[in-house]
């Protein structure tokens, strides 16, 4: 079955999927950094990214991929789940190498818009990359080709394949926000940020995509870089509850519930489709609201790899630059490297799409 359909359309329980159904064959990845596996490295957008090296990598593989963090992501939890393999990077893609099973077309530090909206708002030369989301749907369609070619043979195949859109979004916030950019500045982007979403999702389906599945994201009010950037001493800006920054979780969940509405009416528009709203944010906070039962012994808000300061990320000494130490047990902490989350956190936050509650069909 459908692998519960993605366990249950990631959100249904075992018992309602009908057995008749055949089981995703293929993913398809677009996003950033919390789901690239290797495009951003093979891009050479950096000379020498620290990605590319130890400690990033040394949870599970044992050696660096390409992944902004210790190990697995989202995605490779997914892929597991499904019986698939860990998806390849599109850019380490060889003439014809078999691709039946899915490919990743995520890099890190892309946006949802286009790079052109940044450079005309004078905050371009900050961004990672220039590959955004419509760069990578440009990757899809050309290599559209060698996966089918009559509209049957695509139908039949794609019927068959779960499309990942996301997370996407979050570095069209994070390059404005550590520009200067403020809370009331960055809402009035939402709605961009939101089109380009649900623009590239109709563009999948209209190209033969029925099992799309969109993230959220992720409560950016509880990531070190963003506790570090906006410390405050005025403790009403911090939530009790878990010491993370409300105005900036507000955002998160602003923004959220912009893409879900976004996201129902594209379902309207597509009937025939499966459209699946992921709840990074919701599947993220119970660790981080109760850090030590779910086995963060060294707290969620600290970074396990940095260079020092209260949440240990600072950024003249970042995670694999001089100045920088990794912890012990990445396995304790929620956060890597101030920036992205561990292993550990990503396997929680897919437990909670996969087998929970943190996923809706619209």
């Amino acid at each position: 079955m459908k692998l519960f359909i993605l366990v249950a359309s990631l959100c249904l329980t075992l018992s309602t999927v009908s057995s008749s159904l055949q089981p995703y064959e293929a993913i398809f990845n677009f996003g950033d950094s919390l789901s690239d596996t290797g495009n951003f490295l093979l891009s050479g957008a950096l000379a020498f990214p620290v990605i590319g090296k130890l400690p990033y990598g040394e949870t599970f593989f044992r050696r660096a991929t390409g992944r902004c963090s210790d190990g697995r992501l989202v995605v490779d939890f997914i892929a597991e789940a499904l019986g698939l393999p860990h998806l390849p990077p599109y850019l380490a893609l060889s003439k014809g190498q078999d691709v039946k099973h899915g490919v990743n077309f995520a890099v890190a530090g892309a946006t949802a818009l286009d790079p052109q909206f940044f450079y005309q708002r004078k905050i371009g030369s900050v961004m990672w990359t220039n590959d955004s989301l419509s760069t990578q749907l440009g990757w899809f369609k050309k290599l559209k080709p060698s996966l089918c070619t009559t509209k049957q043979e695509c139908d039949n195949y794609f019927k068959k394949a779960l499309f990942l859109v996301g997370e996407i979004g979050g570095n069209d916030y994070n390059y404005a926000f550590f520009v200067g950019g403020n809370i009331k500045q960055l809402k009035a982007s939402v709605p961009f940020v939101v089109e380009a979403i649900t623009q590239a999702t109709s563009a999948l389906i209209e190209e033969g995509a029925v099992e799309l599945v969109v993230p959220g994201n992720l409560p950016i009010g509880c990531s070190a870089v963003y506790l570090t950037l906006f410390r405050s001493p005025n403790e009403a800006v911090y939530d009790k509850r878990n010491g993370c920054l409300k105005a900036f979780n507000g955002f998160s969940k602003y923004h959220n519930s912009e893409l879900k509405r976004a996201l129902g009416a594209l379902g309207l528009k597509y009937p025939h489709a499966r459209i699946i709203y992921a709840d990074y944010y919701r599947a993220a906070m119970p660790f981080y609201h109760a850090p030590q039962h779910y086995g963060f012994k060294s707290g969620t808000l600290r970074a396990c790899c940095g260079g020092g300061g209260p949440y240990n990320f600072n950024n003249s000494a970042r995670c694999g630059h001089i100045g920088s130490t990794a912890c012990k047990d990445p396995s304790s902490y929620a956060n890597w490297d101030g920036i992205h989350l561990t292993e550990a956190a990503y396997g929680h936050i897919a437990k909670g799409l996969i087998h929970g509650r943190f996923a809706t069909p619209l």
